[in-house]
């Protein structure tokens, strides 16, 4: 008995040695299994890396490698044919590698390529390194181009983000490193790389940002320029000072890190002001420095980059008219001049383009360029005055109402709101047509109460305003900021039949084998006003040019258009428009401080008047192609009738005014060759119309009866 069941614990101990055996076999084989994958991937990982290697390594040297100069040629024509811009104007200054201050290559290296002087023009490491960061971060947050790639792709190549060009990029840069030593790849770099502000290279670039020589940099200067490469235009300290002192203190962490510069030093230097030099000469040599900024945009929604932009060789064929652009921008400051305004925050904008195509034709940000890049244009919001009364009475001809309907210039409260004309005069019943000729405050303030401020929103959002807009009475009379882009994009609606086209500035982009690589299709349109309003407004505006408050802008031939001043003369416009051309001129001052004075009517009338008679000097005095629309009162020459009235001329205390041919008034300079009527000056805005949160009007209910008659009109309103 105890024989066998020794040997039954014996089989039963074997068949668990077995099975620990067969188990340990098994683990065995799949952690071998697991060398075998990794040993075998990493043996193709080393022979595609010894392969491509000698691959690179096989590759010729590029012939006269030492006698290159950059070969940067874009240019910006205007549609006449005119160089407006050349990425050419700027001073390449080639430097020996020998004049360069050790610590701006040292911030370079530290920076850009920490092993320059170890690899062969790539580094794989690197590559892989991006790569898995990239990977885990979803998108592009680190790069792996060694100096010499770059050199690569500034010589040689585009600025796609292709994995084509990656490896293009590492093939030229092989070849680099095999035709010039490290040094002079290095001198190449520092000679060639775009560094923002129209710098090509670390010479020009010092006299761009700090007008010095390279060997008068400071630490931080130095660091400033090595900063540059990565993204030139975010960290030109011209456009962002905080973002350039940023990336700068950047590169400095990055030297200390590599013991180019000591604690000490590192401390001094992130504590340094930026002390530029005066915006440089470049940018002033420009004939439209702020429409070439509006290419470079515009470009940049196309797809190409900036450092591509400049570059690349592009001829870029804009919509810009050079001759009216010449005389917008000599208009603005030969008026500024004559009118005193002479300080650096007292500007002008001017900007006109073709209602039928969408083309712009002349686009002024400010008076000068060269003290203040800040596009007026584009960026800048500000409010119209008066300039804003021809949407309120187009919201008005949309609801029925005829310019030759009756409204009564007469005082006026809603609420606690009483707008006045100015010097409190009045004319009492008028024609809606003379009311918005005069500018009277009173009677735009009557209108909106008949139409509604919802109806004048919605048709000022769909004439393309996008700026906030208060739904309150005030806005009759222009309390709310407009962009001027899209102010004088909206009275392309009263010179277009009602139709709204967006402005380009780009017709076709060439390479620089002259292949077209775009061409701007047909510009789209929308249909905001009906044919009847438009041509309703456009007779109205026309009177005011011819014997209204724009008489400074009379151009001798059919032209419409409207004044505007705002609320203690802060912002003065003149909006206007012929069958091709509709342009805005904005005056005012840049820290929102008065101008004595200044009215529509008077500066920026006049660079209006100069403007158009330049812009639209082939296309004849044809009219508009319009429905008639008979004014009432007034005959074939509206320069003999008579307007009740002139609130903004003390001298005049509501006598009726007989306006016939005579000189200007002592206000404005004698117009040349064109003797006009009295010029009116606009309605003033009081105070409190475009104070709103001091005398707001109320908000109407949609029921609510008002207390005031309504506007007396030709047809019952029942039969309208």
């Amino acid at each position: 008995m105890s024989n066998s069941y020794e040997r039954y614990k014996r089989q039963r101990a074997a068949k668990d040695i077995a099975r620990e055996n067969i188990s340990r076999k098994k683990g065995n084989k799949f952690f071998s299994n697991l060398k075998m994958f990794i040993l075998a991937t990493i043996a193709l990982l080393l022979a595609g890396f010894v392969s491509f290697n000698l691959y690179l390594s096989s590759l010729p040297k590029i012939e006269n490698l030492e006698d290159f100069k950059p070969n940067i040629v874009t240019k910006f024509y205007s549609q006449d044919g005119e160089v407006i811009k050349t990425f050419t104007a700027y001073t390449y200054d080639k430097v020996d590698l020998g004049n360069v201050p050790e610590q701006l290559k040292e911030a370079l290296i530290a920076t850009e390529d920490k092993n320059f002087y170890k690899h062969n023009g790539y580094d794989i490491f690197g590559i892989i390194r991006s790569s898995i960061q990239n990977v885990i971060a979803r998108h592009a947050v680190q790069g792996a181009s060694t100096i010499t790639q770059q050199l690569a792709r500034i010589l040689f190549l585009s600025n796609e983000r292709t994995l084509t060009r990656k490896i293009k990029e590492i093939e030229v840069a092989a070849r680099i490193e095999k035709t010039i030593s490290k040094d002079q790849i290095l001198e190449m770099y520092l000679n060639n790389v775009y560094l923002g502000a129209g710098a090509y290279g670390v010479s020009a670039a010092s006299k761009i940002y700090f007008n010095k020589k390279l060997n008068q940099l400071t630490l931080p200067e130095l660091a400033l320029i090595a900063g540059l490469p990565q993204a030139p235009s975010v960290y030109n300290p011209y456009n962002s000072k905080e973002l350039a002192i940023k990336r700068r203190n950047q590169v400095l962490k990055r030297m200390l890190t590599m013991k180019y510069i000591t604690q000490e030093e590192y401390d001094k230097a992130i504590k340094a002001d930026v002390k530029l030099s005066s915006v440089p000469q470049i940018y002033t040599t420009n004939k439209a420095p702020y429409f070439s900024d509006y290419v470079v945009l515009e470009m940049q929604k196309l797809g190409f980059d900036e450092t591509d932009i400049i570059h690349g060789g592009y001829k870029v064929i804009t919509t810009l008219d050079s001759k009216a652009q010449e005389v917008a921008n000599e208009s603005i400051l030969r008026n500024m001049r004559a009118w005193g305004l002479t300080n650096k925050s007292q500007q002008a904008a001017v900007f006109a383009f073709n209602p039928l195509d969408g083309r712009i034709l002349v686009y002024a940000g400010g008076k000068d360029y060269g003290e203040s890049q800040y596009d007026r244009v584009t960026q800048s919001v500000r409010a119209p005055g008066s300039a804003f009364k021809p949407i309120v009475y187009a919201a008005a001809m949309e609801k029925g109402i005829s310019p030759n309907d009756l409204v009564d210039d007469s005082p006026i409260t809603i609420g606690n709101w009483s707008p006045h004309n100015s010097s409190h005069k009045y004319r009492g019943k008028i024609p809606v047509y003379k009311a918005l000729m005069i500018s009277s405050n009173v009677c735009a303030a009557r209108i909106i109460q008949e139409v509604g401020i919802r109806s004048v929103i919605q048709l000022a959002r769909v004439l393309g305003i996008t700026t906030p807009i208060e739904y309150d009475y005030t806005i009759s009379l222009g309390s709310n900021g407009v962009k001027m882009f899209e102010f004088v994009r909206a009275y392309g609606a009263f010179a277009n039949g009602g139709y709204i086209v967006q402005p380009y500035a780009i017709e076709r982009i060439e390479d620089s084998r002259g292949r077209v690589l775009y061409r701007a299709g047909k510009t789209k349109s929308s249909h905001q006003l009906s044919l009847k309003t438009a041509a309703e407004m456009t007779a109205m505006m026309k009177t005011v040019i011819i014997s209204g408050t724009g008489t400074a802008a009379n151009i001798g031939k059919p032209a419409a258009g409207k004044t505007g001043t705002t609320d203690e003369y802060k912002d003065a416009y003149f909006i206007g428009y012929t069958p091709d051309v509709v342009a805005g001129v904005w005056v005012g001052d840049d820290n929102n401080k008065k101008i004595n004075g200044l009215y529509g009517g008077t500066v920026p009338a006049k660079i209006w008047k100069d403007v158009m008679t330049a812009a639209t000097r082939d296309m004849g005095a044809k009219d508009f192609d319009y429905p008639e629309i008979e004014l009432e009162n007034y005959n074939g020459r509206f320069g003999n009738a008579k307007v009740i009235g002139d609130d903004e001329n003390p001298n005049q205390d509501g006598e009726v005014v007989n306006h016939t041919e005579e000189a200007p008034t002592t206000q404005d300079a004698p117009i040349e060759n064109n003797a006009a009527p009295v010029q009116q000056k606009e309605q003033a805005p009081s105070s409190d119309a475009v104070k709103p949160k001091t005398t707001t009007a109320p908000v109407p209910k949609p029921a609510a009866k008002t207390s005031t008659a309504p506007i007396p009109m030709a047809i019952p309103e029942s039969l309208r």
